[in-house]
């Protein structure tokens, strides 16, 4: 796993985190909400990086097991 910026977060819902840690480790690194498997879809997905980069973006990643506080 990415190291992860210090105001980017594990979904707080331990549960969902859990089970989305789970399936991202039966896909092999890849987001496990994503189809492809493409570099551009391996945990921490290249849509997310740009969003933690973005200073104006908070939110969820994709499969919503990150966070990104502003």
């Amino acid at each position: 796993m990415t190291e992860l910026p210090p105001n980017v977060h594990l979904n707080p819902d331990a549960d969902m985190a859990k089970k989305i840690l789970a399936a991202l480790e039966m896909k092999g690194g890849y987001c496990p909400c994503r189809l492809k498997r493409i570099p551009e879809n391996i945990c921490i997905c290249q849509e997310f990086k740009e969003q933690i980069a973005d200073p104006d973006f908070e939110g969820y990643c994709y499969c919503k097991l990150y966070y990104k506080e502003k």
